[in-house]
């Protein structure tokens, strides 16, 4: 009988990262069902054929595993079938924005063609604090799907596509607002350009998935007891509810880019992840 082929060294890496990237997801523990939101700020009916990931997990899946700056997340819905660190992952990430009653009455006004101008111009001015803060530059190629306000439901979505400067791939933003009484419950999909099909056709359901509590809703608005939010439905879109346009709010995942750079670098990978090998 003839002797197996010892493992070349590169297919010994692949193996030892794929092993890695396994471990660490094995980690997170996912829910479905019905999901009450922190703060009693309402509720997630997870939709079929998605997982929900806690704020904890959440977290550590944001700033750890994918790069970005420490935020306040409600959680994440992840497809079923999907982890973080799979190559083909998306998710969307939950959040809130307290600011107030966004009034809606300019959304038919709105000229997105001048919006997307102003909003490269004020990614472009945010370039150089995002540099000094370690996150590189950005750049806001355009449109992926054109603002879209649902007057009925009160619900705001649009996809930006943004580059990286560390990342030869575009990436997809795919933002959905939900106007409350007293805030916006955001929904933000993170993933590639490629998965603009699969990621609109989610965009139904995400948003019936989601509800504010009672009292808490667009209709329960009183102007006698409520704040009104300094903007409309345009800087919803814009990003002016930020105090820097287009700093800390943009999402990318870097863990990609990190595995590329590092091709057969165990060490560096496991660094990347907070760990160290036994020669360390």
């Amino acid at each position: 009988m003839a002797a197996q082929a010892a493992p070349t060294p590169a297919a010994d890496s692949v193996d030892r990262e794929q092993a890695y990237i396994d471990s660490v997801q094995a980690t997170l523990h996912y829910q479905t069902g019905h999901i009450v939101l922190p703060n009693n700020l309402g509720s997630l009916n997870v939709p079929q054929g998605f997982r929900y990931l806690d704020v904890k997990q959440s977290d550590y899946v944001l700033t750890k595993l994918w790069g970005n700056p420490d935020g306040e997340s409600l959680g994440m819905l992840f497809p079923e079938n999907r982890g973080p660190l799979d190559a083909d992952s998306w998710a969307f990430a939950v959040e809130y924005d307290p600011s107030g009653y966004v009034k809606d009455d300019d959304a038919a006004d709105i000229d997105y063609d001048d919006l997307l101008k102003e909003m490269q111009d004020d990614t472009e001015a945010a370039n150089e604090e995002r540099e000094k803060a370690g996150f590189g530059r950005v750049l806001l190629i355009g449109w992926a799907a054109k603002p879209f306000y649902d007057q009925k439901l009160n619900v705001l979505h649009w996809a930006k596509e943004l580059r990286f400067s560390s990342s030869a791939d575009n990436t997809l933003n795919y933002n959905v607002r939900l106007l409350g009484r007293k805030g916006v419950l955001n929904l933000n999909a993170i993933g590639g350009m490629d998965q603009l099909p699969e990621i609109r056709s989610t965009i139904p359901a995400i948003i019936k998935s989601v509800e504010f509590a009672k009292g808490q809703q667009y209709a329960d608005f009183d102007p006698k007891l409520d704040e009104v939010a300094a903007y409309g439905i345009g800087g919803l879109v814009a990003g002016k509810v930020l105090a820097k346009v287009g700093f800390f709010a943009l999402i990318v995942k870097f863990w990609k880019v990190i595995l590329a750079l590092v091709a057969g670098g165990w060490t560096a990978i496991r660094r990347f992840f907070g760990t160290k090998t036994a020669e360390e």
